[in-house]
């Protein structure tokens, strides 16, 4: 999630595309980004050592989803760094995949 950055462009994080001016320097949620509780189940996934995206942009929208009642799950990491994505790593962000699929059955997204 990445919504208190300073640059200019779209962010792609999580499946999700979002601007710069998604949340405030104080940690508030920018009110043009609309969670609701229709907004749908997040999973959310963050390593601590990202040098892009801080990792105060994901617990912002994972307390927005809290906040709304949306279904929301959320693991960070110490090491990963940007845009880990599939690839295989020796540090345990590696398992992410493993962890979504075991969310998804929890919530009934997904047949056991």
């Amino acid at each position: 999630m990445n919504p208190s950055v300073k640059v200019d462009e779209p962010i792609l994080q999580a499946g999700l595309i979002l601007l710069p001016q998604h949340t405030s320097n104080d940690y508030q949620l920018n009110p043009y980004v609309p969670v609701t509780k229709q907004t749908p189940p997040t999973f959310l996934l963050q390593a601590e050592d990202d040098p892009v995206d801080p990792v105060q942009n994901s617990l912002v929208y994972y307390m927005a989803l809290k906040e709304a009642g949306v279904p929301v799950e959320m693991h960070l990491y110490a090491h990963g760094g940007h845009a880990f994505g599939l690839r295989h790593s020796k540090f345990p962000i590696t398992e992410w995949p493993d962890l979504v699929e075991r969310w998804l059955r929890t919530i009934r997204i997904s047949p056991e």
